[in-house]
């Protein structure tokens, strides 16, 4: 898969002309038309057309072999989101599952009541319902994702940083869970470049200092192991293969090592046509190199939920330095790069190639979603659940019979016996591991083989919620000590929720009502009126979150009126301070406004100020914030500080007036790597552009990162993008921020 090529819609007609015939490319064609004739007036942060986007997500799913279907949904996933299609338009032209997938990607509706974070979980986990009605609508989610990552440069830094922690945390585990590990490494690298770039351009410039060597070496290994293998007389292909810089920093972490201890940053694939010549190649290799204990793991015989398969072996190679060899057939390969793309990759004539097997291994992940759908109450604590039970690392244990049972790294027996079913947990009396008896919290291990031991009378402990370690064992745990005692807790909410409204100096019978309550039963997902009071009782929602959401609208009508007396007292102030009757603080060249430099809309003679937190230039769109009792200060419109919906009535038009010829201070923070001279490098580039530096700082962190802080003068937004520009072009500069205290 291509990570640098821009593709037009006809290359994407191209890529799926191979694998399909002229009546579904003409399919695929009627979708970019409509793509590109809603996206025509549009532009991505880039500059460049909107329908660029659309196009680069569906050449990824060509790339993938995608159906026509999908690819359709590739050009059309952002159409009901950002223009005037709707959904039912989809379904009239392009069918039920076109507009299915595009519905599923598409994003709901943003609530002014929901926080960021309750707003991103409600997105995540509408998505991952929908993927788990049809795999597709993840697919296109993935490519639309991996585009984004991509193109993430042009975005300002707060949104880069939001948007990579979310790709880590949800879509990079996702890829991976799926087999699509194409897809999972680019997003992993892409995503730590925006979330640690120190760390990020230090491993790619020490990769690059090394790269002669590890070269030379693994092209040794690698004629060594061909000269082994071609006594089998098999058919084989076989090449080098550099770690990725994410997982390279992962190993950095966990094993607490420096990068020059770290031996193992390229690895030797050898791909056969059967499972039978792979175990040749084992035995082979293993008679050439001493395998090293405990590295050896065969995913052929045992593999991982994703479908993967291989034999990896690390063995102490030329120079008695660790080489890993993954040994893979053909067909493995296919599924180790594609996954469940692999899978479903699109044969004419063949439907049930894109339709999802509910039996398929593959999609064991969307079951145990399904499951996690049904036993948590609300958006934060599902994604959680899914976080901490799904895309957390993995290990594997046996049962009796001798299957194997997935857990998240970090379980124990408990977690195994809910996994196994709630009536096991619950009736669960203790364990053995490997034929002993071990405690209840032992961590268990890949290979373990678990025996549990019941008793039909036996209940859980209530110490076991704090035991268990996947959330999906707490809530089977919580929900079994609410039914026990459901109707005291009914009670202990009510009492809850009534001591918070009193505490307000609020009458609780004008809010716990029928009607109040019913906004709450939606919000949190609850059939009825018992069952949130239940869950209030038991502890498991806040009792501060329920009694914020039943007094909102009030709440919004007092805010609503202070912030009317607020702004009219500011008019008074202004007209005041106007006919000179105030020795309020008068504007300076450099960080106040006169004459008219910035014009506030709708509004004239008001005492305005320049934000410091961000320090605005011509040329910045800006926008004006009433303060209390200090009038006007100016903030960028990407100020972080002004981020706050709560903030939103505060704000107020403004924008650049009658611009006096003068300097103002920004300051850039400069990251690169230290070597000897940068910082010279980068003084020279700045006394070029600007005579006006009015201050350096630097330091040097433990990774050997330099961190140098600029204070700048410029004359507008034109002048310190120029700055910007020829400060990227010094070599070992890997990133400038513009700082926002």
């Amino acid at each position: 898969m291509s990570k640098e090529k821009v593709y037009t819609a006809d290359e994407v007609f191209d890529l799926c002309s191979q694998y399909m015939n002229d009546r579904h490319v003409s399919y695929i064609k009627k979708a970019y038309e409509m793509a590109d004739y809603v996206h025509q007036d549009q532009k991505r942060a880039s500059g460049e057309a909107y329908i660029v986007h659309p196009i680069q997500v569906a050449a990824i799913l060509a790339q993938l072999k995608m159906d026509p279907d999908t690819v359709s949904a590739g050009f059309l996933h952002d159409v009901v989101e950002d223009t005037k299609i709707v959904s039912a338009d989809i379904r009239e032209l392009f069918g039920d599952d076109v507009c299915n997938i595009v519905e599923g990607v598409t994003k709901i509706s943003k609530y002014k009541y929901k926080s960021h974070q309750e707003l991103l979980a409600a997105n995540h986990r509408k998505m991952l319902l929908a993927t788990a009605k049809d795999m597709r609508v993840i697919m296109v989610k993935l490519a639309d994702r991996l585009n984004n990552m991509r193109t993430l440069n042009y975005l300002r830094p707060d949104k880069q940083y939001r948007i990579a922690n979310e790709t880590l945390e949800i879509y990079a585990p996702l890829a991976d869970r799926l087999g699509i590990s194409t897809i999972k490494w680019e997003l992993e690298d892409l995503s730590l470049r925006y979330l640690n770039p120190q760390q990020y351009y230090r491993i790619v410039h020490l990769m690059n200092s090394k790269r002669t060597q590890r070269e030379a070496y693994i092209q040794e290994a690698v004629q060594k192991v061909k000269n082994n293998i071609d006594q089998l007389h098999l058919h084989y292909d076989i090449s080098g293969r550099a770690k990725h810089i994410y997982s390279i920093y992962k190993k950095m972490q966990e094993k607490h090592k420096r990068f020059e201890e770290l031996y193992d940053l390229l690895a030797i694939r050898v791909m056969v046509n059967s499972v039978q010549d792979c175990y040749s190649v084992l035995g082979n290799i293993h008679a050439q190199w001493k395998p090293m204990p405990g590295r050896f793991k065969d995913y052929i015989a045992v593999p991982k939920v994703n479908g993967y398969q291989s034999l990896h072996t690390t063995v102490m190679g030329p120079h008695g330095r660790p080489l890993e060899v993954q040994i893979r057939t053909y067909d493995m390969h296919q599924i180790a790069e594609f996954g469940v793309a692999a899978h479903w990759a699109y044969k004419e004539g063949t439907k049930s190639a894109i339709q999802l097997d509910q039996n398929d291994q593959q999609i064991d992940v969307f079951r145990e979603i399904m499951e996690i759908q049904e036993e948590t109450t609300n958006d934060a604590d599902f994604m959680q659940s899914v976080k901490g039970d799904i895309f957390s690392d993995r290990v594997y244990v046996f049962t009796p019979k001798g299957e194997v049972l997935e857990l998240p790294k970090g379980s124990i027996p408990l977690d195994f016996a809910y996994q196994v079913h709630t009536e096991v947990g619950n009736h669960t009396i203790g364990v053995k591991v490997n034929g002993k008896m071990v405690p209840l919290d032992y961590k268990l291990r890949n290979g373990d083989l678990v025996e549990l031991l019941t008793q039909s009378n036996a209940t859980p402990s209530p110490d076991w919620e704090n035991l268990v370690y996947t959330t999906r064992a707490r809530n089977k745990i919580k929900r079994y000590f609410k039914s026990v005692d459901r109707q005291n807790n009914i009670e202990l909410g009510r009492n809850k929720l009534e001591r918070e409204l009193l505490d307000r100096n609020l009458a609780p019978k004008n809010y716990l009502n029928k009607k109040s309550l019913q906004s709450v039963l939606e919000r949190y997902n609850f059939d009825n009126e018992d069952e949130l009071l239940a869950t209030v009782g038991y502890g498991e929602i806040s009792t501060i979150g329920v009694v914020n959401r039943l007094t909102e609208n009030d709440r919004k009508k007092q805010e609503l009126q202070k912030q009317q007396e607020l702004e009219q007292q500011i008019m008074r102030d202004a007209h005041h301070n106007d006919d000179g009757n105030s020795d309020a603080e008068l504007s300076t060249p450099n960080n106040e406004t006169e004459d008219r430099e910035i014009n506030i809309l709708g509004a004239d003679n008001l005492l305005i100020h320049m934000g410091k937190c961000c320090t605005p230039i011509p040329g910045d769109k800006i926008v004006g914030y009433i303060t209390k009792g200090r009038g006007i200060t100016i903030h960028r419109q990407t100020c972080p500080n002004l981020q706050n919906e709560d903030e939103s009535s505060r704000l107020i038009e403004a924008q650049w007036g009658n611009i006096r010829q003068h300097s103002y201070i920004v300051k850039l923070e400069i990251f690169g790597y230290n070597r000897n001279g940068l910082l010279t490098d980068v003084l020279q580039v700045v006394n070029k552009q600007s005579n006006l530096l009015s201050g350096v700082n630097g330091r040097i962190d433990a990774d050997r990162m330099a961190h140098i802080t600029l204070s700048v003068k410029v004359r507008n937004l034109t002048h310190l993008k120029d700055i910007i520009n020829k400060l990227k072009n010094v070599p070992d500069v890997y990133d400038i921020q513009r700082v926002i205290n």
